[in-house]
């Protein structure tokens, strides 16, 4: 048989039990998700937090370090939620109101604009919408009710997320050095994976984190400058779709663009959109490049590949861990698989001669002839 045709077939098979693996791989995945996806949000919130912690613990004892670590991080939680409660209740009935103030401005302008519709052809459309909404009423109903089985599956992962955060920060040396003992003599290369992986993972949570915040940051003062309502609940909106690439910022620029159209009507949306242009190609140039740096060595076709495949396996959750996920699958194979050079063979010592004699004269020339236009100074004998 040629060469080339055995090769082919080889590698053919190969990838038949290679994919074997994988389905049955993603099939227990898929089994036990509601367990999986908490602890690897888990490792991201553990990437972190692990800064803090190790700080505490050169001053305190690492029970102490750990509960004040997680008594400062539901601190943080808390004033967020009570931020966006606050500015919630105070501009929600602000924004309605602007919103329907719009809403006719934009039916003014569909009639006696340059489209000349009629109004008959606009209630029309709305009368549609209505009809369709009464039609499937019995299907909202019906999400509404998976919605809060949802709601209930949810807030189970979030209590499991945080016992298993709270022991990784407590014992996570520990049960590391418990996991190692379980490949014998590659544990070494192993060790050596894990902590290439977990650089990665913090460096890319870390990285993110800044710059979910300076997103956050920079979006809510232009809302609240342009006198957007609700401008608090979007910025936070935004710094947490921020951890999702590339697709997270689009979705809540699109809720900023539609929130800010709805209350400050076209000018305030074109001035909106074109600050998020711009610090979107700030990030892409400047921050990414600096921040999270070379932790991801990632396509931008790779990561909408590997965030698809995330959000298709677990949704928005699965796409938000998807890009950690791999970049630490990547970087923890990439060890596996390099080879080490071989060390360096040792020569042993060579004997030196003896010299039962003190005379150093003697000594000299035994060992070597003294070179040219060297002067020998006369020695004296002991």
């Amino acid at each position: 048989m040629p060469p080339t045709l055995i090769t082919l077939a080889v590698w053919g098979a190969c990838l038949i039990v290679l994919g074997v693996v994988i389905y049955f791989f993603w099939q227990i995945i898929g089994r036990v998700g509601i367990v999986a996806l908490p602890v690897a949000v888990a490792f991201l919130l553990t990437a972190l937090l692990y800064p803090v912690t190790g700080r505490l613990r050169r001053r305190m004892r690492p029970i102490y370090a750990t509960w004040l670590t997680m008594l400062l991080f539901f601190a943080v939680i808390v004033g967020i939620g009570f931020l966006i409660g606050t500015r919630a209740n105070e501009e929600a009935p602000r924004l309605i109101d602007q919103i329907a103030k719009t809403s006719h401005d934009v039916q003014g302008w569909l009639i006696h604009g340059p489209l000349h519709l009629k109004e008959s052809q606009i209630t029309g459309v709305i009368d549609e919408l209505t009809k369709q909404l009464s039609e499937r009423r019995g299907q909202i109903t019906g999400t509404v009710i998976t919605g809060a089985t949802a709601v209930i599956e949810v807030l189970a992962g979030i209590v499991l997320m945080l016992f298993v955060t709270f022991f990784f920060l407590k014992d996570g040396d520990r049960i590391w050095n418990w996991f190692l003992r379980a490949f014998g003599g590659a544990s070494a290369k192993v060790d050596r994976a894990g902590r290439s992986a977990w650089r990665t993972l913090s460096h890319y949570v870390q990285g993110t984190v800044a710059i979910s915040a300076i997103h956050g940051i920079v979006i809510g003062a232009t809302l609240a400058v342009l006198g957007v309502p609700l401008w608090a609940p979007i910025a936070v909106l935004v710094f947490i779709s921020s951890f999702i690439p590339i697709v997270g910022i689009l979705f809540a620029g699109a809720v900023g663009t539609l929130v800010t159209f709805g209350s400050q009507g076209w000018l305030g949306a074109v001035i909106f959109i074109g600050v998020l242009i711009v610090e979107q190609q700030l990030e892409n140039h400047v921050l990414q490049p600096l921040i999270v740096g070379r932790a991801v060595e990632f396509h931008p076709l790779a990561i909408i590949l590997v965030l698809g495949v995330g959000g298709v396996i677990a949704g928005i959750a699965g796409a938000a861990v998807a890009v950690p996920v791999a970049a630490v699958i990547y970087r923890v194979l990439q060890e596996l698989l390099r080879r080490e050079p071989p060390a360096p063979a040792t020569e042993p010592p060579r004997s030196q001669p003896l010299h039962p004699s003190g005379d150093e004269s003697r000594e000299r020339s035994t060992a070597e002839p003294p070179a040219p236009g060297e002067a020998v100074s006369p020695q004296r004998n002991g």
